[in-house]
């Protein structure tokens, strides 16, 4: 599904908190004036005098090493075109994003005012003492290929116009696999590009580099054929120029095995795709509209495949496979430069992994059942964890071997260690989430649909193709607060009071549960009229797949009616909510925090039970510590004795699930630790991700603290053990963060779904 978006959602993104997408964060402490006196003077002359002595030492005592410049003058940005360096920035800042999250890789975007390209170049390489690469961005054609070629003669570190080379080696990659499962060569095939910039000029070279053949390219550009008989050919065009009788890119696809475009929307017609060859190979990348629809391809030739730059399509390529990991295996082996054989590698390893199978955490992020090598799974997908322990090895390696790498390699198991502990990969949580939520939309009933966050959430969710809203309240309320805050969306409105014949329903259910627990028959249907009952109802009878609930009320008041009305899994018989924190040191889950005040050994193995499910139904292998003041067994009392009971208990309950204690936090989360005082522990290899607190107190104050002072991002409070599928959120929460408890819940819904 593609995803819409309003101007004021775009703005109001970059505005709300601090203004942009990135902030510099310091790496060493400053709390104490030692601290001060080392980070700066007196102490920080000590580092200069040592890279003054030795230059290769700025590697060692400054981040240049992991610091890219993403650098631009403006003239090409996205499809605006030549918009300036000021209004490029967002989109600079959004590629320093990108790498951050994708590579771990710190980033500062410099747009600089200068479109005379030798200027340009000068400026550029007068950078070269503080960044360890050059990332060009969105810079025309043809002076984009001069600035490339002048920068990577002049400078000693890597340069990459992403423009160019990360399309092409990812289009590549993509090019390989397809060719392969069409049982063609590169070498006897014939392809058409249609589109002559610094990315369709950069897919050609590539192509041509991995052995296709001149005669059998044809290149066009918004004249038509690039042809010999043309004279206004610039250098960079006259190598693709063409001596055969053609003219027009419907002459040119006639009996074509390949067409690549990086041209302009709906330019390639259904009988255009007819005259193709056999097995045609179509990779249409202009976006956001290409130049021929996904589906209209595959209906007009079903022994196609097809590839887009779109995310709602399969085979979306999509330069985030390559750029960051690129840059990641050239700055940890210390390249002077991005060559041809890096480039190369890029494309192998990224072909490759395609072909073997897909881990489980990839096919439920996307929702997919059935993922594996074939026309529809060209490339592997940009959230695949694997990308960042195949790419940089296997860029690091191409660097080594063509002897532009100034740092060598030597344990490459403990480089890939390096890798996954500097990315942090479990910072994709939400965003595996929500792509699994996508695949399975549920419906999901607000019961405070008069809260403006809910409202503006409830759009998002909608639009995000999360799933589809379900208002309650007064209507005219509704309403009036919709166009209060601008939100337009069009989705079921229900009024429990407006709807005398639901409440009944909805009331004699409530009635033949809690009958023997004080409730009368007329009670139960008055209770019917305040939302979070309705809105348990709605959900225990099927009328909605969702609740959320939490704005406007206290936590245990939004608790009680889905408690009574749909109660806990009979399965379990406890309810229990977890909080999953994100921070520079990954991901980890923390139960219980919201439910059980003073948990029993009983409760906590249950607990266990509960937490150790939801995280396995994210695609997540949990790793379980059990907390206290105590290190297996190092200090006495009752906590410590509680919980080696309740691990002796778990291990009998749950022998599949990889559980140890008790510990202290810090030693639970630390494989080093655990390797040096108790290696025979079960977590001594990795550590916890999943820590269980002895009492509530204890896991509320620990995740409020790492909140607030540790800087982590938290999605919570998760129930777990309800029958049916609730959230109740904090009043506290963002639009976002009801968003993202929205695909928590509807990953729950499709879980729950699949166990029937």
């Amino acid at each position: 599904m593609a995803i819409n978006f309003r101007k004021e959602d775009a703005l109001n993104y970059h505005t709300q908190g601090q203004a942009g997408k990135i902030e510099v964060v310091p790496t060493k402490p400053l709390a104490t004036q030692l601290d001060l006196a080392l980070a700066y003077s007196p102490g920080v002359a000590e580092p200069c005098k040592e890279i003054h002595s030795r230059k290769e030492n700025v590697y060692k005592y400054t981040s240049k090493g992991n610091l890219v410049a993403v650098i631009t003058n403006g003239t090409a940005v996205l499809g605006l075109g030549n918009i300036g360096p000021e209004a490029s920035k967002p989109v600079m800042e959004g590629k320093g994003v990108l790498f951050k999250r994708f590579a771990g890789i710190d980033v500062f975007d410099i747009e600089v005012n200068e479109s005379d390209p030798e200027k340009f170049v000068e400026v550029v390489k007068a950078l070269e003492p503080t960044f360890g690469g050059i990332n060009l961005e969105d810079i025309k054609a043809p002076e984009a290929f001069y600035i490339e070629e002048e920068l990577r003669k002049r400078m000693k570190i890597p340069v990459m116009h992403d423009d160019q080379h990360g399309t092409a080696i990812i289009a590549s990659a993509a090019l390989v696999n397809a060719l392969s499962l069409a049982k063609k060569k590169l070498g006897n095939v014939s392809i058409v590009i249609n589109g002559a910039g610094a990315a369709a000029i950069s897919c050609a070279n590539l192509i041509l580099e991995m052995g296709a053949k001149q005669k059998n390219l044809v290149m066009l550009d918004s004249k038509g054929v690039i042809r010999k008989d043309r004279n206004d050919l610039n250098k960079t065009k006259q190598r693709f120029a063409t001596s055969r009788d053609i003219k027009t890119l419907k002459d040119s696809l006639i009996g074509a095995d390949v067409f690549i475009g990086l041209s302009v929307g709906n330019i390639l017609k259904p009988g255009m795709l007819k005259s193709m060859g056999k097995k045609p190979i179509i990779f249409a990348l202009a976006n956001p509209v290409p130049e021929v629809d996904y589906d209209l391809a595959i209906k007009t030739r079903p022994d196609a495949m097809v590839a887009t730059g779109r995310s709602d399509h399969p085979n979306q390529v999509n330069n985030v496979l390559g750029f960051p990991f690129i840059f990641r295996g050239a700055l940890d082996v210390r390249a002077t430069e991005i060559n041809q054989e890096m480039k190369l590698a890029a494309v192998r390893s990224i072909a490759e992994l395609a072909k073997e199978p897909v881990p489980e955490m990839v096919k439920k992020a996307y929702g997919e059942k059935i993922m594996e090598f074939g026309p529809k799974y060209l490339i592997p997908k940009p959230l695949d964890p694997r990308l960042i322990t195949r790419i940089p090895p296997a860029i690091a390696k191409a660097a080594m071997e063509s002897k532009v790498a100034k740092h060598k390699i030597k344990d490459w198991g403990d480089y890939e260690n390096q890798l996954l502990t500097r990315l942090g990969l479990d910072q994709r949580f939400i965003s595996r989430i929500i792509n699994q939520a996508k695949k399975d939309p549920k419906s999901i009933v607000f019961a405070e649909a008069d809260n403006p966050k809910i409202l503006k959430a409830a759009r998002l969710v909608m639009e995000e193709g999360i799933g589809v809203p379900i208002l309650l309240g007064n209507e005219s309320r509704v309403k009036e607060r919709m166009k209060e805050h601008g939100v337009d969306i069009k989705c079921k409105i229900i009024d429990p009071q407006a709807n005398p014949r639901k409440m009944e329903k909805y009331g004699e259910l409530l009635y033949q549960k809690r009958k023997r627990k004080g409730v009368t028959y007329y009670s139960a249907i008055r209770l019917m009229r305040e939302r979070n009952y309705f809105a348990s109802a709605m959900v225990e009878v099927g009328d909605a797949d969702l609740m959320i609930s939490g704005m406007n009320r206290e936590y245990p008041k939004c608790f009680l009616p889905p408690l009574e009305v749909i109660g806990p899994d009979p399965n379990h018989g406890k309810v229990a909510g977890m909080y999953a924190l994100m921070g520079q040191k990954g991901l980890f889950f923390l139960a219980d925090t919201t439910i059980i005040p003073s948990p029993s050994v009983d409760d906590l193995v249950q607990v266990i039970g509960l937490t150790a499910d939801t995280i396995k139904s994210y695609g997540i292998e949990p790793r379980i510590a059990l907390l206290s003041y105590s290190n297996l067994g190092s200090a006495k009392g009752e906590i410590p004795h509680k919980m080696q009971n309740v691990l002796k208990k778990a291990w009998e309950e749950y022998p599949d699930v990889l559980i140890d204690g008790e510990f202290q936090a810090h030693v639970a989360v630390s494989s080093d630790l655990q390797k040096r005082n108790h290696p025979f522990s079960k977590l001594a290899e990795k550590g916890a991700n999943t820590l269980i607190f002895p009492s509530l107190d204890s896991g509320n104050i620990a995740y409020n603290l790492l909140m607030e002072i540790g800087g982590m991002e938290g999605i919570g409070p998760i129930l777990m053990g309800m029958n049916r599928p609730v959230q109740i959120l904090q009043r506290s929460s963002s639009v976002r963060e009801i968003v993202n408890m929205v695909a928590v819940g509807v990953v729950d819904a499709q879980h729950k779904e699949a166990l029937k």
